[in-house]
């Protein structure tokens, strides 16, 4: 359902850019190149930059001279390139965005933080954990800015969703459930399903994973109880779908949390051939000591969303929603106003964010390179429970070949 909710998300900054004006400008904006022209790229970066005061649309690289000349005429970009490293060259970059496939994200972001810019990196992070170490390193020693874009959890709705379980108001959590797939499934041929390029659902879908570990945060990875993989006919070492059971403890009072985490890219159809299973959109489910709590669409809540609470002793629900404000954004001064706006992606709170982080401003809420250090470690520990190979660095293929 990812593609399908990011055709939503074009469809609903589009209608927000005809309805609400284009901010003029600033001439000390952050100028912005963007390495590859993925099918992300609009809904990702550059409707939010459009919306977006300090940020300007300056290049964009393919390896394909002619393909960046389309996507810079349409977008608006001042600047085409033939090569990921002639963008990295043109020193009035300031601030990079990659959206390359999943085995390229280390090279370029590594690249890019070598050249002097700040990195907008697309999830996953990295191939593997040992390149996310390396790669948060090299951002401390070259005092730059690395973010994971892990953009739902800029959101208000995620914040809110934190804070009613963080409130211990329902006790403690005990379980959690997530879950992500694609139905209509990811087509054969996809880079997806490349293993050189970190492809698999584990990879794909790391929101589930990161629901989850959002949900416990502060809690250790204690065990992975059970890891299966369904692999990909074409290529076994790629996980089709993984159903996993992981064990955290939390630190305040050593308590276990059990979750289950699913990530399916190629959900079977409700009815085959007729009807897919549209309605599951990536979400997950709570279970404290009073009440189970779900987050229906916790990855694009903008586009709809709702936080139910069911009293166990009750048996009644309530639900909450948040488009904007909340307990992060609530008192900020953004480029929006107090709060933000209320049609504001996720995409464009993490930008918010992104941008006063280059500046050397304090954040409503910012994703540390810890914690993407620690999501790769839960994706290869869950690869090497499900007898899978975790994800190779280009480096080392190119080495052995």
């Amino acid at each position: 359902m990812a593609l399908v909710l990011q055709a939503y998300t074009f469809a609903q900054q589009y209608v927000a850019s005809c309805l609400h004006p284009t901010p003029t400008k600033s001439p000390m904006g952050l100028k912005l190149g963007v390495i590859s022209t993925a099918q992300i790229n609009p809904a990702a970066i550059i409707h939010p930059a459009e919306t977006h005061p300090d940020v300007i649309l300056h290049g964009i690289a393919s390896r394909d001279i002619n393909v960046a000349k389309q996507a810079a005429q349409k977008y608006h970009f001042k600047k085409a390139y033939g090569s990921y490293q002639d963008l990295l060259d043109d020193p009035d970059i300031d601030i990079v965005y990659i959206s390359t496939p999943n085995g390229m994200h280390y090279e370029w972001a590594a690249k890019s933080l070598k050249a002097g810019k700040h990195v907008l990196c697309e999830k996953p992070f990295t191939s593997n954990a040992d390149e996310a170490h390396r790669l948060v390193e090299l951002a401390k020693e070259r005092n730059l800015v690395c973010e994971e874009a892990f953009h739902w959890q800029f959101h208000p709705a995620a914040h809110l969703f934190r804070e009613i379980l963080d409130s211990r108001k329902h006790g403690r959590v005990l379980r959690t459930s997530a879950v992500m797939t694609a139905s209509p499934g990811v087509p054969d041929g996809d880079i997806r399903w490349q293993y050189e390029l970190a492809g698999g659902s584990s990879m794909d879908m790391t929101y589930a994973l990161s629901f989850t570990r959002f949900a416990v945060h502060g809690s250790n990875l204690k065990e992975i109880q059970s890891a299966v993989a369904r692999p990909y006919a074409h290529d076994m070492r790629v996980d089709e779908a993984m159903h996993s059971l992981l064990l955290f403890e939390d630190p305040s009072d050593g308590h276990l949390i059990q979750s289950r985490i699913y990530t399916d890219m190629a959900r079977q159809w409700a009815i085959k051939k007729i009807l897919p299973r549209i309605w599951e959109l990536p979400s997950i489910e709570v279970e404290t000591d009073k009440a189970i709590i779900y987050f229906y669409n916790a990855m694009m809540p903008h586009l709809y969303h709702y936080i139910s609470i069911t009293d166990k002793m009750t048996g009644k629900t309530k639900y909450e929603k948040q488009y904007q404000g909340g307990p992060c954004w609530g008192e900020a001064w953004t480029t929006g106003g107090k709060g933000g706006k209320s049609y504001w992606s996720t995409y464009r709170y993490q930008l918010e964010a992104f941008t006063e982080k280059v500046r050397g401003k304090n954040v409503p809420y910012w994703i540390s390179g810890e914690e993407s250090i620690a999501q790769m470690e839960a994706i290869d520990a869950i690869y090497k429970a499900a007898g899978l190979p975790v994800r190779p660095s280009l480096a080392s293929l190119a080495t052995k070949a």
